[in-house]
């Protein structure tokens, strides 16, 4: 990892239009520390995980993502909650990041986790179920500080976007800290 320049890839877990967790991944990206670039991938066009699709070769969509996971220093996921869990199109994209497991694109990754939901306990629940399936895909999850937003809709604009000036600093606290974490565990 070169140490002046540091680049994170985002994830969203939610390929909605006005998406709160896309506008935090947008927020993040508004408020960057220097020498720091965030890239956001687009998880819409990538096929539900079928190991039938992995031979030949892996659809140009997935090929695309993984090379551009494999090029970042670090991960952003901003996921929603869906039944007290992640969302399916996280989980879909996290599948196929992981295969082959001998040489997966997020073995040994810095990887933070934050999200927004419309409900009162933001993503709690959902960042805890996401932790050990990140943690057996080999990953160095970031433990803290954890970004949770209750009721997005208060917080963020008719298309998502973050409009509260407290929450567009924790995110920027957020980035930091994934910027730090990364320096520590990051690749060797």
């Amino acid at each position: 990892m070169d140490e002046s320049r540091l680049h994170i890839v985002g994830l969203a877990g939610s390929i909605r239009h006005a998406s709160y967790n896309r506008g935090l991944l947008r927020a993040a990206a508004r408020d960057l520390p220097e020498g720091v670039s965030l890239q956001i991938e687009e998880l819409s066009n990538i096929p539900v995980y079928n190991m039938d699709l992995e031979e030949p070769d892996e659809p140009p969509s997935v090929q695309a993502l993984k090379a551009a996971v494999g090029e970042a220093d670090a991960l952003l996921l901003a996921i929603p909650e869906h039944n007290y869990s992640f969302s399916g199109v996280m989980k879909n994209a996290i599948d196929w990041l992981s295969r082959p497991f001998d040489t997966s694109v997020l073995l040994d990754k810095p990887v933070a986790i934050m999200g927004a939901s419309s409900g009162r306990m933001g993503t709690a629940r959902a960042q805890h179920a996401i932790r050990p399936v990140l943690a057996a895909t080999g990953c160095f999850v970031m433990i803290k500080p954890e970004l949770y937003v209750s009721q997005a809709a208060k917080v963020c604009d008719a298309n998502g976007d973050v409009i509260d000036e407290s929450t567009q600093k924790r995110v920027r606290t957020m980035v930091e800290a994934l910027v730090a974490w990364a320096a520590v565990v990051g690749r060797r």
